[in-house]
């Protein structure tokens, strides 16, 4: 599901489950548990990209409407630990973008230190509202650090997604690059960054995002979430937005 391997000494995740590398509960359970790994690993940096034409296209919404209320509350705080641990990692990461990244898949690009998409490779942004549900605590953050000011509210709010040229001036990518350069690019991304000295870089890491991390720690509003992701109307939506889109 999510392959660790080793290249020019830099910790490479690559995601290979199914052609969408969608988000389950084992998905984030394992992402979770692999950067767990590479933190008490000699890697000076890590990083995340996909397998196939997709980068993440998101959470698995049939795997989500099969399992109902109960797996939606054991997915959610899955889904937020591992968004966290990406964000919060103390090494540097960096996402190769290697296609779409929609959705839960914007969010954990997003949550990266450096972001490089592959040219003319598939769009990029957050289509939450329009499937119906809210962002948790964890994935708004990282979109609110991630976003250039000015485009937050589109991006929120439009769910619009973007091809790397307008991704870029929004600030949800640094880097667009040719496909066959991508993963090259990456590693120099992962080089640059880990020649910074490990403890003065995972200590400003920390201040930078501090602002954020903290507001990710909302007991009340994750409860509020949890009930509208799990409202038979919003079953319904999701429903609905499946057909419409997953399952022509």
């Amino acid at each position: 599901m999510i392959e660790l391997s080793s290249q020019d000494g830099v910790a490479i995740l690559r995601m290979a489950d199914g052609k969408a590398n969608a988000m389950s509960l084992e998905f984030c359970r394992e992402m979770t548990a692999r950067f767990a790994e590479i933190g008490a690993s000699p890697a000076p940096a890590v990083i995340i990209t996909g397998e196939g034409r997709i980068f993440s296209a998101g959470v698995d919404l049939p795997l989500l409407l099969d399992g109902g209320v109960p797996y939606i509350k054991e997915f959610l705080p899955a889904l937020s630990t591992m968004l966290a641990t990406v964000f919060a990692f103390p090494k540097p990461v960096v996402a190769a973008i290697n296609g779409h990244a929609v959705a839960g898949g914007c969010v954990l690009a997003c949550a990266a230190d450096e972001r490089v998409m592959a040219r003319n490779s598939g769009r990029i942004g957050v289509t939450e509202l329009l499937v119906g549900v809210p962002f948790p605590p964890a994935a708004m953050e990282i979109m609110r650090c991630a976003t250039a000011p000015q485009y937050l509210a589109e991006a929120i709010f439009g769910g619009e997604t973007y091809a790397p040229p307008n991704a870029l001036d929004g600030g949800l990518i640094h880097e667009v690059v040719e496909a066959d350069r991508l993963l090259d690019a990456a590693k120099g991304a992962a080089r640059t960054l880990a020649a910074l000295p490990p403890q003065a870089f995972a200590l400003t890491k920390r201040q930078t995002r501090a602002p954020f991390l903290e507001r990710m720690v909302q007991g009340e509003l994750d409860a509020a979430i949890e009930q509208i992701w799990t409202a038979p109307d919003t079953l319904a939506r999701i429903r609905d937005y499946v057909a419409r889109t997953l399952r022509k």
